[in-house]
């Protein structure tokens, strides 16, 4: 079906046109290059900065005989140990929520759509929280019932939403406000705690990848392996659902069971990131559309997200433990935080005259 749309295209192109039009591709294509080896650069300089600065820093001479396994017993635990598993996170979990959130804007066309906007995410902080305050949960429980309460929460505002389908307006109303009733919990839970373990839950809630593990990173890396090739398989269809509802059933996209199945991975996306280092705050909101625009087009820009996700996370991470005055490490969630409000007011306070985001 794709196939004959693609040819029938082609062939409605008449001879004249086909020259701009093949140089106009290419160009976009030379910009895509582009865009995503300047992301991929600098990602690989701020990772390079968070294993060789810190208490303990490295030349790049060193850090390069670590990394290969060479370097002394104190500079192969404090970069291997250490500053590696806190990295990898930090860019596993920011490819995570900026998939999340693209996935989530484009099926829902609308820029509020992000897990941490309609309540995805509190719905597994709340999950969270109520496993360490009231049930005693551990670490590994705690981050199950982050997962759950994310899958739970999404659920529930799918069926609400659902009038013989999925308006993207109404999925994000209805979000919005599943997410003010998840903060109520939360505040309820954390004023019936002692002092010790609600500042235990605020450090998870705010957001933070300081307490790396191989086994978070490992979940984590098997659910990006597992999904994005599902995302790359499902990327036509969702390019059809750009377009609306109806010319993508007359492509002979089945709508509601395409956007179900990209709901369920986005929220799965969202979900693992959150239980891993807590609601790492508005990277989901922001990094679909810095790529957008950076690439200055409405497309997917599914590689681009991804990578300025990563990147959002690793500096965050980065300026939160080296770049801020004061002794105390802080949580990156509150740097991500700091990066995302005043994008979300400028994104309101740019809105065009007929209410739709820029």
């Amino acid at each position: 079906m794709w196939g004959a749309v693609r040819a029938g295209a082609a062939a409605s192109v008449r001879p004249a046109d086909a020259a701009p039009l093949a140089r106009a591709r290419a160009q976009r294509s030379r910009r895509n290059r582009s865009v995503v080896l300047v992301l991929l650069g600098a990602l690989v300089m701020v990772a390079a900065l968070s294993l060789a600065v810190g208490a303990y820093s490295l030349s790049v001479p060193d850090l390069l005989r670590t990394l290969t396994g060479q370097g002394s017993q104190s500079e192969n635990f404090i970069v291997l140990s250490l500053r590696l598993p806190r990295l990898t996170l930090a860019v596993l979990v920011g490819v995570a929520f900026a998939l999340s959130g693209a996935l989530f804007q484009t099926v829902l066309r609308n820029p509020l759509a992000s897990p941490d906007i309609i309540g995805v995410t509190g719905g597994a902080s709340a999950a969270a929280v109520f496993g360490m305050l009231i049930l005693g949960f551990g670490a590994v429980a705690t981050s199950v019932a982050a997962f759950a309460g994310a899958i739970i929460v999404a659920g529930v505002i799918y069926l609400l939403a659902w009038r013989g389908g999925v308006v993207g307006y109404r999925f994000v109303l209805i979000g919005v406000g599943v997410a003010f009733m998840v903060q109520g919990l939360l505040g309820y839970l954390l004023s019936r705690a002692t002092r010790n373990d609600a500042q235990g839950a605020l450090l998870w809630l705010v957001g933070s990848v300081s307490g790396a593990r191989w086994q978070d990173i490992s979940a984590m890396a098997v659910v990006l392996l597992v999904l994005i090739p599902v995302i790359g398989v499902l990327s036509a269809r969702l390019r059809a659902l750009q377009l609306g509802d109806d010319l993508a059933r007359s492509l002979g996209v089945g709508t509601e069971r395409t956007r179900l199945v990209l709901l369920v991975i986005a929220v799965a996306l969202a979900a693992t990131a959150t239980a891993a280092v807590g609601p790492l705050a508005f990277v989901a909101f922001v990094s679909a559309p810095i790529a957008r625009r950076v690439l200055g087009t409405g497309g997917l820009a599914l590689i681009p997200a991804a990578l300025v996700g990563a990147l959002i996370a690793a500096v965050a991470d980065f300026t939160a433990q080296h770049l801020l005055p004061g002794q105390l490490e802080l949580p990156a969630g509150i740097i991500t935080g700091a990066i995302g409000a005043p994008y979300l007011l400028w994104l309101l306070a740019t809105s065009n005259t007929t209410g739709k985001g820029a």
